[in-house]
């Protein structure tokens, strides 16, 4: 399973993680080398004085950059980023599944005190960071770890000497993490994120490990890694700091909204211009303010309030912060929206995802596992699929359609 959105110089997005950030960015035509082109070395000694002038040891240095060799293939990744166009609610099911449901529910048990403690101190619903972690790293799953993740250093050290777009911050970036290795937080070997360098549960760029990090566990150190603690912590704090998380407040409701337009109201006004809750429940908080957005003509509705955007300065994506703020909402027992996006299917249950990914390997499409997680893997085992038995259109989304063909096939 893959992290999957979009780059911004104030955003969690391009702090965080470049994951489609960096997807953004144009492949390096240095990418068809296996090993790395000449200049490197010479690149690399110029680039250990700047290091050294911002205070790096000579120790750092040596046992994380001594001897690195840059990680190529990150170009590649860059350039093959798998494009799926997805309708919204395309994207939500496929975030919002069953597996992520059902899991996220058994990681709430498991840290049932941790959550209550963030709760507590920061204010963040547990629903929204159970869902940032669950789509983030599948709730801190070793085998997307063992089978997604690479040493950050020969991948920065790639892209901060050869990435033409966004060089500066690359390089900056590599001297964060090696600030990380002086500070005692981590080793160079410990360091294995995304293929451009976003670490651990919620997948952190150097820089916010940096300076959002906090030790939560209070072990000493901090770390992105191993128990959930620092990393969902210091997320809350994240939002909190840098998302203007409002304490107490929900992220906003699905809405009926007959003929109502206009931009921040309280809920109090909106009550009063027509717009109702669409489960038929009050507004719990009437002078708290909020905005009205319909994402698709004849779809859903919602009003969103402030922490539906501190949702999305984790990711600079509308589709993201609603499929994060609906996971959280479903995994603490709410139903699916109550009125379908238009041409939409209802998700496919964890059963049938499964059985799904099994025909699917059986017909000789490999789905990289049957465990019930729709990723990178069986979204392309499907767009071939589709592709191969004439199915329009060749998205890649596995639903309701797919499995029809898959059984009728049997």
């Amino acid at each position: 399973m893959k992290p999957p959105d979009s780059p911004n110089a104030h955003t969690r997005r391009t702090l965080l993680r470049s994951g489609l950030a960096a997807a953004a960015l144009l492949a390096h035509p240095l990418a068809a080398f296996a090993a790395a082109p000449p200049g490197f070395d010479r690149w690399r000694e110029a680039f250990r004085a700047r290091a050294l002038a911002k205070g790096i040891t000579e120790a750092t240095w040596t046992r994380a950059m001594g001897h690195v060799e840059p990680d190529m293939s990150v170009f590649t990744e860059m350039h093959n980023q798998p494009e799926f166009n997805e309708e919204i609610w395309q994207y939500i099911n496929r975030r919002v599944s069953d597996w992520r449901i059902i899991a996220g529910k058994e990681a709430l048990k498991k840290n049932e005190a941790l959550f209550a403690r963030i709760e507590q101190d920061f204010g963040v619903e547990r629903g929204t960071l159970l869902a940032l972690w669950g789509v983030e790293s599948a709730f801190g799953d070793p085998l997307v770890q063992q089978n997604h993740m690479r040493p950050v250093f020969p991948s920065l050290a790639a892209l901060a000497w050869n990435e033409p777009r966004r060089k500066a911050y690359w390089q900056s970036e590599l001297i964060n993490a090696l600030r990380i290795v002086d500070r005692g937080w981590s080793t160079p070997e410990q360091m294995r994120g995304s293929w451009a360098g976003a670490m651990g549960h919620t997948q952190w760029m150097p820089e916010v490990w940096l300076n959002v990090g906090i030790d939560y566990d209070h072990d000493g150190k901090i770390s992105p890694f191993g128990k959930p603690d620092d990393a969902l912590g210091s997320t809350a704090k994240f939002l909190v700091d840098r998302g203007k998380y409002h304490r107490g407040e929900h992220w906003g409701y699905e809405v009926r909204a007959p003929g109502a337009s206009g931009g921040n109201k309280t809920y109090a006004a909106w009550s009063s211009a027509g717009v109702t809750r669409a489960d038929g429940q009050p507004f719990p908080q009437p002078n708290a303010s909020a905005k009205l957005w319909m994402p698709v003509a004849g779809g859903p509705a919602f009003l969103l309030g402030p922490n539906f955007y501190s949702v999305r300065s984790y990711n600079p994506s509308m589709n993201y912060a609603l499929a994060i703020c609906h996971l959280g909402d479903r995994i603490l027992g709410a139903p699916p929206f109550l009125q379908p996006f238009p041409g939409s299917e209802r998700a496919l249950t964890l059963a049938e995802v499964q059985e799904m990914q099994v025909r699917l390997t059986k017909a000789g499409f490999d789905t990289g596992g049957t465990d019930g997680r729709v990723g990178n893997d069986t979204m392309a085992a499907i767009r071939d699929f589709q592709i191969k038995t004439g199915m329009e259109p060749a998205d890649g989304y596995g639903g309701l359609k797919v499995l029809a063909r898959l059984r009728q096939g049997s």
